[in-house]
């Protein structure tokens, strides 16, 4: 069996504000307006690879923000959202899934905690703090990236990493990385070929446990990826590009 995980927002879909041209359909609707879409290239090759392979969103995403999504290519039987942390199956959670995630991260609960605490006083916070499902630990800011420094000077770097994207700011477990579920979901599933495609800090785990992974230029201008790693050219949409690699490694 062949499995694809594929990262959303900006590896497979689009915000409205994002360039993609003209032939595009939508993807994400929310609050009575599209806010995300994907291009018909795109659309046309997830329907071909869909064929050759099991393809498993695999995102940040909580399952309410993950269930706003249709790449109008049918039923998707395996979802991977809350950065891995909780399974779907055809939408709904697998309880088993989750209660290990939640053992994985229970020695990190004090350290999410006190970052929650902190960024709670944050003055620089412009967004409510989240401790999504008890697993990992969500706000905005504005400076961020100084906001993630002073976030790393209070926490143990072995166990909870500090992320930011955008103005979101993030405290995730170690051992809740989409790396550590791309090696559950092999092991669940029985895969035989993983791939993995990914765009931001969040995805360079998964590259690193997938059989190959698809990462963007921008990426590896910034961060040193493992050697199975494919790096593909900067261009308006990274989705085709990963599609049309990914089709060619599934033949």
């Amino acid at each position: 069996m062949v499995v694809f995980h594929m990262d959303l927002d900006n590896t497979i879909i689009y915000s409205y504000r994002h360039e993609i041209g003209e032939d595009k359909l939508e993807a994400e609707w929310y609050n009575g307006r599209n806010i995300s879409y994907i291009t018909r290239e795109t659309f046309e090759m997830l329907k071909k690879l869909k064929e050759k392979a099991l393809l498993v969103p695999t995102t940040t995403r909580t399952m309410e923000q993950y269930q706003r999504i249709n790449l109008q290519i049918g039923d998707i039987e395996y979802a991977l959202v809350c950065n891995g942390g909780v399974l779907l199956i055809d939408g709904k959670e697998d309880a088993g899934w989750y209660r290990t995630s939640r053992e994985l991260v229970d020695n990190c609960q004090a350290m999410l905690q006190k970052a929650a605490a902190v960024l709670e006083k944050d003055k620089r916070r412009i967004f409510e703090v989240r401790f999504i499902k008890e697993l990992f630990v969500f706000t905005k800011c504005e400076e961020p990236e100084a906001v993630v420094r002073d976030l790393k000077k209070i926490t143990d770097k072995a166990l909870v990493e500090i992320f930011s994207n955008g103005s979101k700011v993030y405290a995730v477990p170690k051992a809740l990385s989409k790396g550590a579920a791309v090696e559950r979901f092999r092991e669940y599933i029985g895969a035989g070929l993983v791939i993995a495609a990914g765009d931001s800090e969040f995805d360079l785990p998964m590259f690193e446990k997938a059989d190959v992974g698809f990462a963007p230029m921008e990426l590896a201008r910034k961060y040193r990826l493992s050697p199975n790693t494919r790096i593909l050219p900067d261009t308006r949409v990274y989705s085709e590009e990963v599609l049309s690699q990914a089709l060619t490694v599934v033949g």
